[in-house]
C-alpha cells in the first residue's frame, strides 16, 4: 500500500465524532481490510521529524525456544473467542511457566479497532494486556453503537477503570502522530507475514489460521520437543 492516510484529522474524529469511516463493529468479518484504504483523503509527505516507535506487546521470556504472534483485532469477533477460549489456556499453560514467548500485533479494521488499541497502550506494557483482557470480554457493549462519541466514551470508562485518568486518555486517544506510526507498524507487520485476516497465528515462524485450544497444544508440543 502506498498510499498514506490522514490521521492527524483521525485524532479530531476521536474528540468531535466526525466519521471517516462507515464501518462499524457489526460489520466487521474476518476478511482483512485495512485502515488506510479506507481513508477518502490522502497526506503530503511529512515533515522531518523523529520516527517514533510502536513497540511489540509481548508476554514471556524473549529467549524461550518457541515464539508465537498473534496478529488480531479488538473488534473482530473471532478474536474475543479465541481470547475467551485459547488464550486463557496458553497464557497459564505456556506463557506463565516460561515455555513461550509471546507476541501481540494489532489489527485495524476500523477506527474503533485503532482507538481501542490506542487506550490499551496508553497505560503502558505493564497495564496494556489486562485493558486488552476487559476490550475483549466486553467488545460488543463498548463497540456496539454507531455514534463515535459513545465509542470514545465507552473506551475511556475502559481507561478509568484500569487506573487511568480523563486527561492522560485524552493526550493518547488525540495522539494522531503515534496513530499515524502504528497504522504504518500494522501494514509493515500485515506484509511481513502475509496477513489475510484474523486471528492469524506465527509459532516459530509457521503461519497458521484461527485454531482450538488442543489444535494449538499439538503444535506447541511438536515445537518444544524438538
Amino acid at each position: 500500500m502506498s498510499k498514506k492516510t490522514t490521521l492527524a484529522a483521525l485524532a479530531l474524529i476521536m474528540a468531535g465524532g466526525f466519521g471517516l469511516w462507515s464501518v462499524t463493529s457489526g460489520n466487521v468479518n474476518q476478511t482483512l481490510a485495512p485502515v488506510s484504504s479506507a481513508v477518502a483523503q490522502e497526506t503530503a509527505p511529512a515533515a522531518d521529524v523523529p520516527a517514533i516507535e510502536v513497540k511489540d506487546m509481548t508476554l514471556g521470556p524473549v529467549d524461550a525456544k518457541v515464539t508465537v504472534i498473534e496478529y488480531a483485532s479488538y473488534t473482530c469477533p473471532h478474536c474475543a473467542t479465541f481470547h475467551a477460549n485459547v488464550f486463557k489456556d496458553l497464557k497459564k499453560d505456556y506463557i506463565d511457566t516460561g515455555k513461550i514467548h509471546f507476541i501481540y500485533r494489532e489489527v485495524y479494521f476500523d477506527r474503533y479497532g485503532l482507538w481501542a488499541s490506542m487506550v490499551a497502550r496508553c497505560g503502558g506494557d505493564m497495564k496494556y494486556f489486562g485493558v486488552q483482557e476487559m476490550l475483549y470480554k466486553d467488545v460488543q457493549t463498548w463497540a456496539g453503537s454507531d455514534d463515535p462519541n459513545v465509542v470514545v466514551g465507552n473506551l475511556k470508562k475502559i481507561g478509568r477503570t484500569a487506573g487511568m485518568d480523563d486527561a492522560q486518555l485524552d493526550a493518547c486517544m488525540q495522539d494522531g502522530a503515534m496513530a499515524q506510526a502504528m497504522v504504518d507498524r500494522f501494514e509493515a507487520s500485515m506484509k511481513e507475514h502475509d496477513v489475510q485476516g484474523t486471528p492469524t497465528l506465527v509459532i516459530n515462524g509457521t503461519k497458521h489460521s484461527n485454531m482450538t485450544y488442543a489444535e494449538m497444544k499439538t503444535i506447541l508440543d511438536a515445537e518444544l520437543a524438538k
